[in-house]
């Protein structure tokens, strides 16, 4: 045992023992330490009663109300929810305690820290929501382990699980994921936008484009750019008609095809693969990989944006939120950079390395050129 470990083991004997816990919390020196401790513990036990405040404050709308009509009294947000004054007392109090609402001046209440955010955050509310079937699946999280996600609400709910071939798909199920992928996207879509600058390429070939978001936002960001989309072909059609109405369809070629069975179209010099890859496992993600360095050029770049594993300051939403989501999935991996550069080494790339993104918790991105 090193002394590494000894120390560590030392360590939890004594933080375990009730005895030093007490002692802890009174010593001045180390009580705000026990009081952090003890308070993120109870974050913890605590944390789902936490998201569940803030689903009710979405469902009732009162960030929005909030953002539009400025603070309001109890009585007024109780008349406008269908509420009792007495049932709304105790969210508000709740919303206030988690930051997510202040209280103001003459009894009334307005948005708090995190409350504000949350005004026209349209993808945050759909992810929100989505939540319901995840909490579903979680409600035993240790046979959700065992059984490795197989037979999960989240995983009936992933349209591509239970259909062998895309021809199989049915247009509603897929049409309601899309909407999903699409009201998400902006969280990720942003800080791809700011860490890259895609005016540097000729041609742009997005990879799992879904309906077309993150295309429709590069178009805008780089007007000389052009611009192909590849999905499977139910989801291709959903994208070509949501650029044509956003005036895109002369500029954007769309494809429909299965990146693990149609070859990617040829002539991009970038390929973007945008929260693409932790969908799947590693051989598929090699496929893919391995498709679009078939694709490009030599020397063109492919572009990997999506949350990662390890990532510094957001380590609880890579290796605990995206792992169990993924999980509850039945498919796909949170990965961390060095991951990202084995996959795609593996997949014959070189010069790969991270790129700087604003909010890493939200997004991070890779990049990496075909020799």
């Amino acid at each position: 045992m090193s002394w590494r470990d000894a120390f560590a083991a030392w360590r939890d004997r004594l933080v375990a023992s009730h005895r030093f816990q007490r002692w802890a919390a009174g010593f001045w020196l180390t009580r705000p330490i026990a009081r952090r401790r003890a308070s993120g513990l109870f974050d913890l036990v605590a944390g789902f009663v936490y998201t569940q405040v803030l689903a009710a404050c979405v469902r009732l709308d009162l960030f929005e109300h909030l953002s539009r009509s400025g603070p309001q009294t109890v009585e007024e947000l109780a008349r406008r929810g269908a509420l009792s004054v007495r049932a709304m007392q105790r969210l508000l109090d709740a919303a206030v305690s988690i930051r997510l609402l202040e209280r103001r001046s003459a009894g009334r209440y307005g948005l708090g820290p995190l409350g504000a955010p949350m005004v026209g955050n349209d993808g945050l509310k759909a992810m929100i929501e989505h939540h319901a079937a995840l909490y579903a699946d979680l409600r035993d999280p240790v046979a959700l382990l065992r059984d490795e996600g197989a037979g999960s609400a989240m995983s009936a709910y992933w349209p591509y699980a239970a259909y062998p071939t895309s021809e199989d798909l049915p247009e509603q199920r897929v049409a309601e994921y899309s909407a999903l992928m699409t009201a998400s996207q902006p969280m990720v879509i942003d800080e791809v936008l700011d860490a890259w600058g895609f005016h540097r390429h000729r041609r742009m070939l997005d990879v799992g484009g879904g309906e077309g978001r993150f295309v429709s936002a590069v178009a805008q960001r780089a007007p000389g750019l052009e611009l192909m989309l590849f999905d499977l072909p139910p989801v291709a059609a959903l994208a070509r008609q949501r650029l044509a109405g956003l005036g895109l369809a002369d500029r954007v070629q769309t494809f429909g095809g299965s990146f693990f069975d149609d070859p990617l179209p040829q002539g991009a010099d970038l390929v973007t693969l945008v929260r693409v890859l932790f969908d799947h496992d590693d051989e598929h993600a090699l496929a893919i990989l391995k498709a679009a360095r078939a694709a490009l050029p030599s020397g063109g770049t492919v572009l990997v944006a999506e949350p990662m594993a390890q990532t510094p300051g957001a380590h609880a939403m890579g290796d605990a939120y995206f792992g169990f989501y993924l999980l509850a999935m039945g498919r796909g991996e949170a990965r961390s950079v060095d991951d990202m550069r084995r996959l795609l080494g593996l997949a014959g790339f070189q010069d790969i390395r991270p790129v700087k993104t604003r909010l890493p918790l939200q997004a991070g991105v890779v990049v990496a050129r075909a020799p």
